[in-house]
């Protein structure tokens, strides 16, 4: 089976479910259809999500929606052994058995109402993790058609060898944004370059519309007086500066609202002049460019 792009911007579902806006299947085959006419035709799952809630709401409304399975990719995530009503987790922990990863894609697979994930990401990293163990699950679940890609999620450079020691890592999903500037600065970013790994970013719009803090403020500053110059919403500036990254950065956009998602590939289009860029760096720093 041969692998589809991911859209340059990616939806992410972890508030279409209860731990959100909670959208019945109308809405939520409305939300499937305004992605696939803006051009986002993929979308960003975990197991967790919503209490193991939400792939199964969104998978029913897949199957409702007629979408034609190849016009759309799937993403999960897979670790997380949460305190949930539907686990019986007496705390919060991870497990990467190889029988609890291929058990869990087969759920996500059945929720999901698909017969392959195109990429399954490793949710956050263990101290107890094995890469062999990690390896056989993910060499049986391709084998089997059950996963097409493979990646990891919130993992470290180093974290990320070690699972690379056994099978290749295609993706990490990381929080990154303009005012969490971390994986630019700490050498994440230039490691997934250097080892063909492509980033996606989590909460890419980072604390500008919500945190109180210094850093915020200036962002949210500097960013509103470059979206007059631009012509274009604060958020899509906001994507339009991580889309700048050489590294390919893809970022997961939670949004429940169908005309700001219609918005959203609008970042794609809009190049941002170098200076503007660094402009937003200095604001996150609160201090001159080293």
């Amino acid at each position: 089976m041969n692998k589809t792009p991911f859209s340059k911007i990616i939806a992410g579902t972890m508030t279409w479910g209860i731990w959100g806006k909670n959208l019945n299947q109308n809405d939520m085959i409305d939300m499937m259809y305004q992605c696939l006419d803006s051009g986002i035709s993929t979308f960003d799952h975990a197991d967790i999500y919503g209490g193991y809630t939400t792939e199964a709401a969104f998978g029913n409304a897949f199957a409702s929606s007629k979408i034609d399975r190849e016009k759309i990719q799937l993403i999960s995530k897979c670790g997380i052994q949460y305190q949930s009503e539907n686990r019986n987790n007496l705390i919060k922990h991870y497990d990467y058995s190889k029988s609890y990863i291929i058990w869990s894609v087969e759920e996500s697979l059945k929720n999901l109402k698909t017969d392959y994930l195109d990429l399954l990401l490793l949710h956050r990293p263990s101290p107890l993790m094995q890469a062999d163990d990690i390896s056989e699950a993910i060499t049986q679940l391709k084998s089997e058609g059950k996963i097409l890609d493979f990646g990891v999620s919130n993992f470290t450079p180093i974290q990320t060898d070690l699972i690379q020691t056994k099978t290749k890592v295609n993706y990490n999903q990381i929080q990154f944004s303009a005012t969490h500037l971390q994986a630019m600065l700490d050498g994440s970013l230039d490691y997934m370059q250097i080892n063909n790994i492509r980033p996606m970013a989590w909460n890419p719009l980072g604390s500008v519309f919500k945190g109180q803090d210094e850093c915020s403020q200036r962002v949210k500053t500097i960013a509103t007086a470059l979206a007059l110059k631009y012509e274009i919403d604060i958020d899509i500036l906001l994507l339009a500066w991580i889309l700048k990254h050489p590294s390919g950065i893809l970022p997961v956009c939670g949004t429940t609202d169908p005309n700001r998602m219609a918005q959203l590939m609008r970042a794609t289009t809009i190049g941002l002049d170098l200076q503007d860029w660094f402009s937003v760096w200095v604001e996150s720093a609160g201090t001159k460019v080293p």
